[in-house]
């Protein structure tokens, strides 16, 4: 199931913008195991609940297959040994250094798997003077400039991108790099290591302000909703609510103002090119916002669409969940899971032709694969009680594994169904 079926990924992450790498690699088909502490992924103590599940955590983590391991015993450390020699991708991201001290570091992990690619999601990445540094969605916000050219205007304080964009940006350039590096394995034979950074997937985010900033030596400042480089691209108020409208190249201007019935503004020369609207952009802002609140977002979406003018409402997060064109593209799906119930979650933004990744199962509770896992690694059962014994799974692991209903596969997700959910409590 997925372009990656039988693509064997150990997931050393938390939090953010690693899991959200191996969720891309997850939802592709490949085969993820997420290991975790015996405290478990910060997420997981996240607010709100769906159940008794945090739901931030169920977003990021469905589609693999968890376990417990404490790095601090010698069991966890074996266990962390089989799983990379055996695996074709790791994924970490913890702070500089953490993995190198217990022996799991890339260097030490390509002696035992010279095929692994290996990819450190980090703060500033491996290189240059902050590399040492600890790196959060603010602080890559903050540094990258965003914060300085996101707000209503050039006064507005210093402001964040409501959602953590450099920490997704993150995951989705390390699920990119790890593919380019997959890719150069399978025609040379040779793994690597791939390293991004907050930093940087901050800094991509800039293209046009940076591209603004060089070649002028002046720093953007916040617009707004406008467009730094065209005009009008931007949102206006009409009687019940906002709409956004792209009228920026020559023919959406002309169509957008013959919609509107303001076909003199066309002539008038402080708006006949894209350089003057830039140049008078508050005036263009006057004269739009004037028209648009004569009538009400549907009255004028109506007639730019039928004009093929580039226009959309404004929604809130619900409203955007529950849009047809979302449910079209299989964007909110719902799995079964075995303590929380029902848990909704995005689907793939991705669509395949021939090998269409699915959602398959919801986030795992903490520890429930471990058994499952060393099992395959070739642990025994003996071995297996030792190392609970000796507190390498924290404290005691289910035994009761989840089985896959494929049978309810329905709209690129199936239920997961547990036989005996009494004994699958958190470990």
């Amino acid at each position: 199931m997925g372009p990656l079926a039988g693509v064997k990924v150990v997931d050393l992450t938390h939090v953010m913008a690693g899991p959200t790498c191996t969720l891309m690699l997850a939802d592709m088909g490949a085969e993820v195991i997420k290991v975790e502490s015996p405290q478990g992924d910060d997420t997981r103590h996240s607010l709100p609940n769906i159940g008794d599940q945090s739901a931030a955590f169920m977003m990021m983590n469905r589609n693999k297959r968890g376990i417990v391991l404490n790095l601090k015993t010698e069991g966890g450390i074996e266990a962390m040994r089989r799983l990379a020699a055996e695996a074709d991708i790791l994924v970490e991201n913890f702070a500089p250094g953490v993995l190198d001290r217990f022996g799991l570091g890339y260097e030490a992990l390509r002696k035992i798997n010279a095929r692994l690619v290996y990819c450190s999601l980090s703060g500033f990445g491996r290189t240059g003077p902050y590399s040492e540094r600890r790196g959060f969605d603010l602080v890559a916000q903050a540094m990258s400039g965003i914060m300085t050219f996101t707000g209503s205007d050039a006064t507005s304080p210093p402001t964040k991108c409501g959602p953590p964009i450099s920490d997704i940006t993150a995951g989705l350039l390390g699920a990119m790099g790890i593919l380019a590096a997959y890719s150069h394995r399978l025609k040379t034979g040779e793994g690597q290591m791939v390293d991004t950074s907050l930093f940087e997937a901050a800094l991509v985010q800039t293209y046009w302000q940076s591209a603004i900033a060089l070649a002028t030596g002046r720093a953007p400042r916040a617009m707004g909703s406008a467009h730094p480089l065209n005009a009008p691209y931007q949102a206006f108020e009409a009687q019940d609510g906002w709409l956004v409208v792209g009228g920026a190249n020559p023919r959406n201007w002309l169509r957008l103002v013959e919609a509107i019935g303001a076909p003199e503004l066309a002539e008038d020369p402080r708006f006949r090119d894209n350089p003057g609207r830039m140049a008078n952009l508050p005036a263009l802002e006057k004269e739009l916002a004037a028209r648009f609140k004569t009538q009400t977002v549907s009255h004028w979406l109506t007639l730019f669409e039928r004009g093929g003018l580039p226009c959309g409402p404004v929604y809130d997060s619900l409203q955007a969940l529950s849009d047809p064109q979302t449910a079209a593209r299989r964007m909110v799906v719902e799995l079964d899971h075995p303590t929380a119930g029902k848990a909704p979650a995005l689907g793939l933004p991705v669509k395949f032709s021939e090998t269409p990744g699915d959602v398959r199962r919801p986030a795992p509770i903490l520890g429930q694969h471990s058994r499952e896992v060393m099992a395959e690694l070739g642990f025994t059962p003996a071995e297996i009680e030792e190392m609970e014994r000796l507190g390498v799974f924290g404290s005691r692991v289910p035994l009761t594994a989840t089985k896959l209903d494929t049978s309810a596969a329905q709209d690129g997700c199936t239920t997961v169904k547990q036989a005996d959910p009494n004994r699958m409590a958190p470990a």
